[in-house]
């Protein structure tokens, strides 16, 4: 049975207008089996008016259309059915939404859409696997699936479409709902139904994208995979904008790369055993959390040599470089409210086992280039940085070292503007889980770009509002030890996307799920994942690459 609400039974009348427009444009369709689009390539040049799009646009074009053989070279999804186009902007000079939307030959009745990554730019074309998963891609798991570039073109790192207002709002969020009634109308036109169950997945920008269709658009999705979501987007920019005023406007607030390394190996010495088993996996953060003031105090520079020191010595802290930690840690508290009273962004487990000289994490150079790049001068700053100047301000020029991010003057309506538009921190999701809707968040513990504590405050804000026996209903989350943003010690595969179609068709919630690392150094050592506050604990006997040697148990 399809459960739609209002909003989805106008997509589903909008997409009569769209076949009968294709219709009177001399695209007709012969009748065919549910389970494969015998006429893919009549859809090349169809158009799709405006009317059969939830969001104001000036209608899509699907401007390719091919059938891939199982046989192509590198195809490993079977026959499907690809379509590529583009959905129109509004606003002179604003880039069209490109996306893409295919068809399997053997359709299981369901359908996902991709999320991007970091600034997107490209189109997810919803082809590959999806990150970390052992299984195939859904793709050749016989999922419709489909993606696109969240309306702008370049690099997952480009911020200069900040200049753009539309552009802005569709990366926020318009596009996910644009991208999705334009595929679900392909996908009725070449199925002759619309799917059984509408799913997203995602990771990062694309697990905020994941939250955002829930506190937007519930209607529209059954179930969603939010992956190390950056619900707090203004709020993890200006962290990163305070980050970097420690390393680069405060004399000696630099750390290098092998001072950092030093304090992630006296976190490792003190705290790795503390889940029974030495594997280089901080798994028991709490009690890491109550040992950090003697981690700090060891790695404190003696009082006399301070004054002294050179960034050259990698073998203790002076005052600024914990100052700079601490700031990393402590997260910020502002003085004003962004978007749903959000005034806060929780810090990083900085003394827990987070490695922060990964490609993502603070910086490499003592010198800040004028324009700061995620290697040199770290990504959060770079990121902040290049918010401000595109985002904020609209000053490419801009020096983000001096902008007061406790008082940001005439750039405050600015940044709540932008909160709302960009951040999903809304914590009203009453829609989506009344009509049945569910959702599983995976992060790392260890993770250097969002936030775990942040994601934890979010889930905490629903618990605080709807009570534990109505989150479990619909939520599951799950951190994980030792995984960084996409890197880390420990590098979950696990099937998500099969627990959530187990859970939504069948009814069967996840409980502790089983992952294989695929980290290269411990490639196929497997560990429970807990559901959250739990995390696994050796059992003291038996092989420390086996899942079953672990149980979950809740933090003292």
């Amino acid at each position: 049975m399809i459960r739609r609400g209002n909003r989805a039974l106008e997509s589903l009348k909008a997409i009569v207008i769209a076949t009968l427009t294709l219709i009177a444009s001399g695209h007709a369709f012969a009748q065919h089996t549910p389970s494969l689009p015998l006429h893919c390539i009549d859809l090349a040049g169809a158009l799709l008016p405006p009317a059969s799009i939830g969001l104001p646009t000036n209608g899509a074009l699907v401007q390719s259309a091919a059938m891939i053989p199982a046989t192509a070279t590198g195809n490993l999804n079977g026959d499907f059915c690809r379509l590529t186009g583009v959905i129109r902007a509004q606003s002179a000079g604003t880039p069209d939404i490109r996306f893409e939307v295919n068809l399997p030959s053997r359709w299981n009745g369901r359908a996902l859409q991709f999320g991007g990554g970091g600034y997107s730019g490209v189109v997810v074309t919803g082809t590959g696997p999806m990150p970390f998963s052992p299984d195939r891609a859904p793709l050749a798991r016989g999922y419709a699936t489909f993606g696109d570039d969240s309306g702008h073109n370049g690099t997952s790192s480009e911020a200069n479409f900040g200049l753009l207002e539309e552009a802005v709002t569709n990366f926020g969020y318009a596009h996910l709902k644009k991208a999705h009634d334009v595929a679900l109308a392909l996908i009725t036109l070449g199925y002759g139904r619309p799917p059984e169950h509408m799913y997203f997945a995602g990771g990062s920008t694309g697990g905020r994208e994941g939250y955002t269709v829930i506190q937007r658009y519930p209607d529209d999705y059954d179930g969603v995979i939010a992956n190390s979501p950056a619900l707090n987007f203004s709020g993890v920019r200006l962290i990163g904008v305070v980050v970097g005023q420690h390393e680069y406007r405060t004399p000696g607030g630099y750390l290098s790369p092998q001072l950092l390394e030093h304090v992630y190996e006296r976190v490792m010495q003190v705290c790795d055993a503390l889940d029974g088993a030495a594997d280089g996996i901080i798994s028991d953060v709490e009690s890491c959390r109550a040992k950090e003031p003697e981690i700090i105090d060891s790695l404190r520079c003696p009082a006399q040599d301070q004054a002294d020191r050179q960034q050259a010595n990698d073998d203790c802290l002076t005052p600024p470089q914990i100052a700079t930690l601490t700031s990393l840690r402590d997260g910020l508290r502002l003085p004003y409210a962004l978007a749903w009273n959000t005034d806060s962004y929780r810090g990083y487990n900085v003394f827990q086992g987070t490695r922060f000289t990964s490609m993502l994490g603070l910086a490499h150079s003592p010198q800040r280039l004028s324009q700061p790049g995620f290697v040199s001068n770290g990504y959060l700053y770079a990121q902040g940085d290049a918010y401000l100047k595109y985002f904020i301000t609209h000053d490419p020029t801009f020096d983000s070292t001096n902008f007061d991010v406790m008082h940001p003057g005439r750039y405050r309506e600015r940044l709540f503007t932008l909160s709302t538009t960009i951040g999903a921190m809304n914590p009203d999701i009453s829609r989506y889980i009344a009509r049945g809707g569910k959702l599983i968040t995976l992060q790392g513990l260890a993770d250097e770009v969002i936030s775990p504590n942040q994601t934890i405050a979010y889930y905490q804000a629903l618990m605080g509002r709807y009570g534990e026996e109505r989150v479990d209903s619909f939520m599951r989350l799950y951190m994980v030890p030792g995984y960084q943003h996409g890197n880390g010690v420990f590098i979950p595969s696990v099937d998500l996307l099969g627990a959530l179609d187990d859970w939504v068709t069948h009814g069967s919630a996840p409980e502790t799920l089983f992952a294989t690392d695929i980290a290269q150094a411990t490639n196929g050592r497997t560990r429970p994942l807990c559901r959250y506050p739990a995390f696994p604990r050796y059992l003291g006997k038996g092989n420390m690459n086996r899942a079953t040697n672990f149980t979950c148990v809740m933090p003292q």
